[in-house]
């Protein structure tokens, strides 16, 4: 289940980021990779933690960031 408190989910969110180390990036990155999931939103979930994790932790990120789908487009 959701939280429905945005500022409670963003907190949490905010520590599991601080939280990661390398060790752990390399594992959802592989996850990503290998993409065994049960269902698709366990692989969604990883991708938003690695798109979040490019935001606010771009350094461990770098070797994974053919996973994260960011292609330029032209907003005009």
């Amino acid at each position: 289940m959701m939280d429905s408190d945005p500022i409670c989910s963003l907190e949490k969110l905010e520590q599991q980021l601080v939280a990661l180390d390398e060790n752990d990036v390399c594992a959802l990155a592989q996850r990503l990779e290998e993409d065994d999931y049960v269902h698709a939103f366990a692989s969604l979930q990883d991708w938003h933690l690695l798109r979040a994790l490019a935001i606010h932790r771009p350094d461990l990120v770098v070797p994974y960031r053919h996973l994260i789908d960011q292609e330029a487009f032209d907003e005009d």
